[in-house]
């Protein structure tokens, strides 16, 4: 029989564990990068408080969370400004922890304490957390890490609705085309959530922002990566045509620069970018309110665009999309027959 000499250490309370969690964060503040030991125990402190969060949200896989401890630590992560040290400090922790703290983030995010949602109103009250978060895809070592922090805000609606009309959200456009492509494909994520989650919210950003959204939008439309254009035309078409848009459509398909993008897009090398303009092009031929410049442009390209759309989804695509080809052929043939359009 063997005896323990040692009185197993009492399992700390949510409150203890968030000032624990707290201290060990700050301590990394100050030892100096010469400290190598030092930093070592202390990173090691950091990473093992980070495991018993883990632990008290998600359970050990044999013993289940217990949901008042759950929403208790929670709470006092909000009360002890732990939320800012995860942000701010995720890039000094290793990998491991840093997929633990995404991990406990996305569980303390959707806890209702009481009536109220603290993790979510502590972000409502530090809003600069979230410009941090979205800076962060410029770092390669975290921009994964705080990509999915970043979703797991923006499927709250006033967080989405902050990024949008943050200037921090045009940086997205240079993001989604970085060289590094795990973290340009995370970019692009974080950017369709961000204009497909709330539809009221980003149908307001459009009607504010219209020229200069677009203006950069095209460049994604028309950019030298195939990735880009796919991906780019495509959230498009989900964004565009939803029916909260429906006034951004109309003002979207009654611009001439648009059409010639989407004409261009017809061309393109690839089977799926063409097939992907054309049900964008088809919503500006089938338009029954054409202005006159989209008119003369159809008039004027009548007989390529319809070789092209002759050409177009041979051998692959579905009825449906056949008698939709033939439709905007016949629309196209009957606008190059107009007499008044030159006058």
């Amino acid at each position: 029989m063997s005896f323990s000499f040692f009185k197993a250490s009492r399992p700390k309370t949510p409150s203890e564990l968030a000032k624990t969690v707290k201290d060990s964060f700050n301590a990394l503040d100050s030892i100096t990068v010469a400290e190598v030991k030092a930093l070592e125990k202390a990173m090691e402190e950091v990473e093992k408080n980070i495991v018993a969060m883990k632990v008290m949200l998600a359970g050990d896989g044999e013993v289940e969370p217990n949901p008042d401890q759950v929403a208790q630590l929670t709470l006092e992560v909000c009360n002890e400004d732990v939320i800012a040290l995860f942000i701010h400090k995720l890039l000094i922790l290793g990998w491991e922890a840093r997929k633990n703290l995404v991990h406990c983030w996305s569980i303390m995010l959707k806890q209702k304490v009481d009536s109220t949602y603290c993790c979510v109103q502590y972000m409502e009250n530090h809003l600069e957390l979230l410009d941090f978060l979205v800076v962060c895809y410029d770092n390669k070592e975290i921009a994964m890490h705080c990509g999915g922090m970043l979703r797991e805000c923006i499927k709250l609606p006033s967080l989405a609705k902050y990024i949008l009309e943050s200037p921090s959200f045009g940086l997205f456009f240079k993001f989604v085309e970085l060289p590094n492509f795990d973290v340009a494909s995370d970019a692009f994520s974080t950017f369709k959530d961000l204009l497909t989650k709330h539809e009221s919210a980003v149908s307001q950003y459009l009607t504010n922002n219209y020229s200069e959204f677009f203006e950069q939008y095209e460049k994604l439309l028309t950019s030298p990566n195939y990735v880009t254009r796919r991906q780019s035309l495509k959230l498009l078409s989900e964004f565009l045509l939803e029916p909260p848009n429906s006034l951004i459509m109309k003002r979207y398909i009654g611009e001439v620069s648009h059409l010639k993008v989407m004409m261009n897009l017809l061309k393109d090398s690839s089977k799926n970018i063409q097939i992907s303009a054309f049900h964008i092009f088809k919503v500006f031929v089938a338009n029954p309110n054409k202005p006159r410049e989209i008119k003369l442009i159809l008039a004027k390209n009548h007989e390529g665009l319809l070789a092209l759309l002759n050409n177009l989804g041979k051998g692959g695509e579905d009825d449906q999309f056949e008698e939709e080809k033939e439709l905007i052929m016949k629309e196209i043939e009957k606008v190059s027959r107009l007499a008044n359009l030159e006058s």
